[in-house]
């Protein structure tokens, strides 16, 4: 025990020092992490002023619900948009319209066939024949560029300006 003893106190200097110099080590150590928390602490402030929020955490449960919420709307005004798409491609917004005179050479350019069709192909035609007694029109519906009624070849002649109409 007494060699025991006479080591350490041959080596305690030595192990005062490496002591020393491990505390010395830890207190720069400590210093520096202070230094880096007191920075994250004032780029933390400088971030939360004037959110009214008093954490960061509340702040992004608040952003969260907010995110959510606009996901919920953009979702609505997709599908809104779809619909609105899938109605107007029924809508029938093309036109050809083809006048001509019906009766030969005794009448004028007043009798007239209307096409109105869809990207389908699907519609109606209008005809209207003007002669001296009187006026008619005619009604005839289209499905796929055909009517299930004879079509005039002016019919027929409206019915592809319409499938050229933009």
């Amino acid at each position: 025990m007494a060699e025991l003893n006479e080591l350490i106190l041959e080596q305690l200097l030595w192990i005062i020092g490496g002591l020393a110099l491990l505390t010395l080590i830890l207190l720069i150590v400590s210093i520096a992490q202070g230094a880096r928390l007191r920075k994250f602490k004032r780029k933390y402030e400088a971030m939360m002023a004037g959110s009214g929020v008093e954490d960061l955490e509340s702040l992004l449960i608040n952003l969260k619900i907010q995110m959510d919420s606009i996901e919920d709307e953009h979702k609505l005004q997709t599908n809104q948009l779809q619909e609105a798409l899938q109605k107007l491609a029924r809508i029938q917004g093309k036109v050809g319209v083809k006048r001509y005179n019906a009766y030969g050479e005794r009448g004028s350019d007043l009798s007239f066939s209307i096409a109105m069709i869809n990207d389908s192909q699907d519609g109606m035609i209008l005809t209207g024949l003007f002669n001296r007694d009187g006026s008619y029109v005619y009604a005839k519906p289209l499905k796929g560029g055909e009517s299930s009624y004879t079509l005039s070849p002016e019919e027929k002649e409206a019915i592809i300006l319409a499938q050229q109409a933009e």
